[in-house]
């Protein structure tokens, strides 16, 4: 698709509603972008992406989130091609999430309007950031931005099928024995209820889950109980917070 370029001269020095739309995502989405690396700099996550998208502050929240996640996933390319460019003076470095933001728009969205100064110098240099990324390509020995995206990729870590058994119905013992009847199935050596079964492991129509007698529950979410160790007599709340963008 060809790249729409548009000043605010243009519109006679007003944004139409599509650029006001796209100026203010890639703003809200750079606000969200810096807390997360600087989360990833200190090796703590100050919050997730979701619940940062759903402060009030930001509009339109689900373009703001695909925007975020595309940057991220293209971010080491992104980081890639302004290095060997060399087009940021001190001024754009001090806002450098706006900046992924933006060449991510540039190199890889579809509309790119000509409305912020940051916009505005960018474009300035769109042809040296897109010759920088044909180098890339060339030095990666790829032909396609989904080949070099794949040289950044970490590699998956394998991780098991955890249930946890409900000891009000049945003991680990007797839920074991049934469980190996069709599958490799282990104790685990932290959590006396929880019982290990190989990667993609399918249990959702097995019996012992329709009655109840277990429950399909990653290790994380099966230490709370126990690192809380509720006594008798205390009230206890369960709750669980999910957001659907």
């Amino acid at each position: 698709m060809k790249k729409t370029k548009k000043s605010v001269e243009e519109n006679g020095g007003k944004f139409n509603g599509a650029e006001r739309s796209a100026y203010f995502a890639r703003r809200e989405a750079a606000k969200v972008l810096r807390v997360v690396l600087e989360g990833d700099a200190k090796r703590r996550a100050l919050a997730s992406i979701k619940s940062l998208i759903y402060q009030p502050s930001v509009r339109n929240k689900k373009a703001t989130f695909a925007l975020i996640c595309q940057t991220l996933k293209h971010l080491p390319i992104i980081k890639d091609v302004l290095e060997a460019a060399s087009i940021l003076n001190t001024k754009w470095k001090r806002q450098r999430e706006l900046v992924y933001i933006i060449v991510y728009d540039i190199l890889f969205g579809k509309v790119v309007s000509l409305v912020g100064d940051a916009e505005k110098y960018l474009m300035r240099h769109e042809g040296a950031l897109r010759s920088t990324l044909k180098q890339l390509l060339l030095q990666r020995n790829v032909k396609t931005v989904k080949q070099l995206i794949a040289l950044h990729d970490i590699p998956e870590v394998s991780v098991p099928r955890y249930v946890r058994v409900n000891t009000l119905k049945l003991d680990v013992d007797s839920a074991l024995l049934e469980l190996q009847k069709n599958y490799s199935v282990q104790k685990d050596n932290l959590l006396a209820e929880l019982l290990i079964l190989p990667k993609g492991t399918d249990l959702h129509d097995h019996p012992l889950v329709k009655n109840g007698s277990i429950f399909m529950q990653g290790k994380a979410s099966s230490m709370a109980a126990p690192a809380l160790s509720p006594q008798p007599g205390w009230e206890v709340s369960y709750c669980c917070n999910v957001i659907n963008v």
